[in-house]
């Protein structure tokens, strides 16, 4: 197939080369010289053959928004877009209502796959109609991981239902993600352990615990024994926001992915003010000791 695709970035880029390696005619735009095909969004329509397809890969928000109002301008009727960013799912439906009132179509499609993507493949969770989804088929196809099409890709359903998947996707990867690292930390706490990644390691095989985020933190270990050339710090990237506070609209308990996300807000607290308030109602309670900061100078 003919693809345009919006935004070259880590994954865009990436997703540009393999399907470019599957035989796809890939025309990309980015405001970055150096990696982009065409100059702006009209030169993207005007170098693809109409009914075009064109795929957003560019972030989430306002950024978003804009350039599918750009591409609204410069498509035709009977074009279709595709958002493959981490978009919101309540956005979807005002960007498909947009390309709608120019006849224009609209999928929504949760990309997983991170900088691995290129080799690995990446898993696809998509929404919109389905003539509209076997329409790109041959793009999904080749994205995907290798192997039967029903465990690297799945219409979730209508418009909003990719991005809800994809919400709820790294909702439970925050939650995994933590556990591992609860679980590094306690090997390391402990003498009789002589190497946590060697452990880590081990589970990459034969246990109930092994996942591909394992075998990057044996991986991590390995390169860094201690995690000595990183801190802490933790963002966000909104998506376990999303899922914790559509979790408390659908009244669905979600407790692990909850303190998930609140374990990395601690993670950018160099005090934390919470245990501050522990440690003096501590020692008023019960004359524990608390380590006092002394002014120099």
């Amino acid at each position: 197939m003919q693809l345009g695709l919006v935004g070259l970035g880590k994954m865009g880029f990436n997703m540009r080369e393999r399907l470019r390696k599957g035989d796809h005619e890939v025309i990309g735009y980015d405001p970055r010289p150096e990696v982009t095909d065409v100059p702006d969004l009209a030169g993207l329509a005007a170098a693809l053959t109409a009914p075009r397809v064109v795929w957003v890969m560019v972030p989430s928000g306002d950024v978003t928004s804009g350039t599918i109002s750009g591409l609204a301008d410069v498509l035709s009727p009977g074009d279709l877009v595709i958002d493959g960013g981490n978009s919101r799912y309540t956005e979807d439906g005002p960007h498909a209502a947009l390309l709608a009132e120019k006849g224009i179509g609209f999928i929504d499609a949760g990309v997983s796959g991170g900088i691995w993507g290129l080799s690995e493949g990446y898993g696809l969770m998509v929404g919109g109609s389905d003539a509209d989804v076997e329409k790109v088929m041959p793009i999904f196809d080749t994205l995907r991981p290798p192997g039967p099409r029903e465990d690297g890709f799945v219409h979730a359903g209508p418009v909003g239902a990719g991005h809800f998947a994809k919400m709820v996707h790294n909702g439970v990867e925050y939650a995994m993600m933590t556990a591992y690292g609860e679980g590094y930390e306690m090997l390391a706490a402990e003498d009789l352990i002589k190497s946590p990644q060697a452990v880590y390691q081990a589970w990459s095989n034969g246990t109930v615990v092994r996942s591909w985020l394992q075998q990057l933190l044996a991986k991590a270990l390995k390169e860094d024994p201690h995690l000595a050339e990183i801190r802490g710090y933790t963002d966000d990237s909104g998506e376990g926001r999303w899922t914790v506070e559509e979790a408390i609209r659908l009244r669905v308990p979600v407790p692990a992915i909850a303190a998930s996300l609140f374990a990395r807000f601690l993670s950018r607290q160099d005090d934390s003010p919470t245990m501050k308030a522990v440690a003096a109602l501590r020692n008023q309670f019960g004359g524990h000791a608390v380590q006092r900061i002394h002014e120099s100078g």
